[in-house]
């Protein structure tokens, strides 16, 4: 495994990550399931397109295996994009993370042509407005795939640790 850390930045395209949210006129009012691939999700409790949902549960429960399933189906099955946002996360599930979504095939090696996915992390090991801040960098990313027309999904993992860090920059 080579290290994260020797890969190039990108910086072809810049955008704030505070900005304003689109008008009502501009968001979609129609009402869409979103099939995910996994049935037991889309026959119980499925997501709706354009929706918000929370996967709430304790350690060692398969949240992330499912998030990986989510990701690994909209890439393969819709072509679409999904941006995980990590806040003070460890630096091994990260790198997990990375690795895993390589041998599944939704990104390629060193995030290159062709990858469905965008990682982007702040380790618990970073200042509070730092790890505050990921969240809305992904949110950025998100929003840069949804103006090109392509469907996105968007995971942050941990909220805990995002209102966390808001809550300790402030103090």
């Amino acid at each position: 495994r080579s290290s994260l850390s020797s890969r190039s930045l990108v910086t072809a395209h810049k955008r704030a990550i505070h900005q304003d949210a689109p008008s009502y006129v501009e968001q979609s009012t129609e009402s869409q399931i979103l099939v995910t691939g996994i049935k037991v999700v889309d026959l119980l409790a499925p997501y709706a397109r354009g929706g918000k949902i929370g996967l709430f549960g304790g350690a060692g429960v398969g949240k992330t295996v499912l998030i990986m399933e989510l990701i690994n189906n909209v890439a393969k099955a819709h072509g679409g994009y999904s941006v995980f946002a990590g806040v003070g996360e460890r630096t091994r599930e990260g790198n997990d993370l990375y690795h895993e979504m390589i041998e599944s095939n939704v990104n390629k090696h060193g995030g290159g042509e062709g990858s469905k996915a965008a990682l982007v992390y702040g380790q618990m090991n970073e200042p509070p407005g730092a790890r505050a801040r990921v969240a809305l960098t992904g949110l950025t990313v998100a929003e840069h795939f949804r103006d090109q027309g392509q469907d996105v999904l968007f995971f942050v993992d941990n909220i805990f640790r995002f209102t966390q860090a808001g809550s300790e920059g402030i103090g």
